[in-house]
């Protein structure tokens, strides 16, 4: 998950910040106070919300970690408030760390499962997006190890999972960016644009059709007289006119005619009876 390069130095500020001190005292009174009261009454409603309130600027902290995804910022936000509440909801003071010590992580992951969630340009379970992590993790790590690339096995290995859930995986990570097919590749220079990707991907010939049937009439074709034969080539395979054809071999245009139609009808008759 991309993340800013300067992450660290937010939780360092986020540490020394001496409003986040005064959110600490604040949230630890209210946390108090709240433990005091029945759950699901307006007053421990209220306390709530207020320690919502109190401790939305660690969302802003949180969102600061990805401040590069501008365009997302106003659903990271959102998304950590969401994140803020379920802390909220989850924390108790009887953990024994402070409530910005355990909201923060929980802030981050949930703008994490955002981004799993709403980032891939084809949608796929989530486990396969958690295992995708899990692999990439494991294959650093053993590519250090082993000084390769690791193999399948390796990586099943590693992550405890089988080889077709790794291979799946692998699969689906092609599905997390997709392009456009009308966007334009490039040359070996790097420089000089090529065609589009659209322009690149194979179609189906249409002769592959006929494939079955030429493979079929060629012994049909072997066994017609040698006349036949040769009126056929000339006709197909020169592209010889009729006139033409006649002319060659001392018969009229009508007479090739004949042949050529009496040909064709008993080849096709061959072709379609069945077997």
């Amino acid at each position: 998950m991309t993340e800013c390069a300067d992450g660290r130095s937010h939780e360092s500020t986020l540490e020394h910040s001496p409003f986040i001190s005064e959110v600490r005292a604040v949230s630890s009174a209210l946390f108090r106070r709240l433990a005091g009261l029945e759950e699901g009454t307006a007053e421990y409603q209220y306390v709530r919300n207020a320690l919502v309130e109190a401790n939305t600027a660690l969302v802003g902290f949180a969102a600061k970690r990805f401040s590069k995804r501008t365009e997302q910022m106003d659903d990271i936000y959102q998304v950590g408030v969401v994140g803020l509440i379920k802390a909220v909801n989850r924390f108790d003071p009887d953990y024994g760390v402070e409530f910005v010590s355990f909201a923060m992580p929980t802030i981050v992951g949930e703008i994490k499962r955002f981004f799993r969630d709403t980032n891939w340009s084809v949608r796929v379970p989530r486990r396969i997006q958690e295992l995708r992590i899990s692999l990439a993790r494991a294959t650093d790590a053993l590519a250090v190890e082993l000084d390769r690339a690791p193999t399948t096995a390796e990586l099943a290995a590693r992550a405890e999972v089988t080889e077709d859930d790794v291979r799946e995986s692998q699969t689906a990570a092609g599905a997390y960016t997709a392009c456009s097919l009308n966007a334009q590749t490039f040359e070996e220079d790097g420089d000089s644009a090529g065609a589009a990707w659209a322009e690149r991907i194979g179609a189906d010939d249409p002769a592959l059709e006929s494939v079955e049937n030429h493979i079929a009439l060629k012994p049909l074709i072997a066994a017609l007289p040698l006349r036949e034969r040769t009126i056929l080539s000339m006709r197909f395979n020169d592209d010889m006119t009729q006139s033409a054809i006649g002319a060659k071999l001392g018969i009229s245009q009508m007479h090739v005619s004949r042949l050529l139609a009496r040909t064709l009808d008993r080849l096709r008759q061959q072709l379609l009876a069945p077997a």
